[in-house]
C-alpha cells in the first residue's frame, strides 16, 4: 500500500449514496462565479508531504472549494485563512492554494480530513463518518506523525478513535498525551468561515497553536516537548 494507490481508491469511492448525489449536484449546479470551470466532484485524498512529523485533520471538503478543486482546503475562504498560516510557520511555500496546479508545496506537514465528499450542510451524518474511517485510517496509518493538530471536535474524535486513545475534552489549544506516547494530540477551532468571520478563531489564536506544533517538533524525540 502507498499513499498514491490508496488516493486512487479513494477518488473511486461511491459508498454514500446522499454524499455521491450531492457532490455531484454541486458540480453541475456550481456557483455563478465558478460556472466556466469544471469541478472536481469526487472525493478529495489528503494531500501534504508523506515524511510529515505533523498531520492537520479537518472535516470534509468545501462544496466550493476542495469539491471543486479536487485538493483539500484549496480555492476557499477556509483554505485562505489555513494556508496563511502555514506558511507563516513554515509549512508552506506559499500563503495561497487556488488550485490543484499552483505550485503549493507543504513542508514536514500533511493535511487531511474523516470525510472526504463534501456533505449537505457541512454535515455528515454517523453512517457516513463511519464509511470513510476505513480510508482515514489507511492514510494516517501510512505517515509517521509527531504531532496531530485537529481543527474542530469531529477531527478531535477521529485523530482519538485512529490513536485509540481514551476520549477528551475538546477545546481550542487543548493538548493530549498519554504517558508512554511519542504523539501528541492538539486542538484547534476549525478555519471554517463560522468561526474566523466571526472572531472565534483569529490569526494570532492559530499562530499561537502552531507555535506550539513548531516547539514540539523541534524538541528531541521522546521528551515532553
Amino acid at each position: 500500500m502507498t499513499l498514491a494507490s490508496l488516493h486512487r481508491r479513494i477518488t473511486r469511492c461511491t459508498r454514500c449514496a446522499r454524499l455521491v448525489a450531492w457532490r455531484s449536484e454541486v458540480a453541475q449546479v456550481k456557483r455563478r462565479a465558478y460556472r466556466d470551470e469544471t469541478y472536481w466532484g469526487k472525493p478529495v485524498p489528503g494531500f501534504g508531504d508523506p515524511k510529515a512529523r505533523l498531520v492537520i485533520v479537518g472535516l470534509a471538503p468545501g462544496a466550493h472549494g476542495a469539491n471543486r478543486t479536487g485538493r483539500i482546503f484549496t480555492g476557499d475562504a477556509s483554505g485562505d485563512f489555513l494556508y496563511a498560516a502555514l506558511h507563516r510557520a513554515g509549512f508552506a511555500n506559499q500563503p495561497t492554494s487556488r488550485r490543484r496546479d499552483d505550485g503549493l508545496v507543504l513542508d514536514d506537514c500533511f493535511i487531511t480530513c474523516p470525510v472526504r465528499c463534501v456533505p449537505p450542510g457541512n454535515k455528515p451524518n454517523p453512517e457516513e463518518i463511519r464509511a470513510c474511517e476505513p480510508f482515514l485510517r489507511e492514510e494516517l496509518g501510512l505517515l509517521r506523525p509527531r504531532v496531530f493538530l485537529a481543527l474542530g471536535r469531529l477531527a478531535w474524535k477521529a485523530a482519538l478513535d485512529f490513536l485509540k486513545w481514551p476520549p477528551a475534552d475538546f477545546a481550542h489549544g487543548a493538548e493530549v498525551r498519554p504517558p508512554g506516547q511519542a504523539v501528541t494530540l492538539l486542538a484547534s477551532f476549525h478555519v471554517s468561515q463560522q468561526n474566523t468571520q466571526t472572531g472565534r478563531l483569529t490569526p494570532a489564536m492559530f499562530d499561537q497553536v502552531l507555535g506550539r506544533v513548531r516547539s514540539l517538533l523541534d524538541a528531541p524525540v521522546g521528551s515532553g516537548g
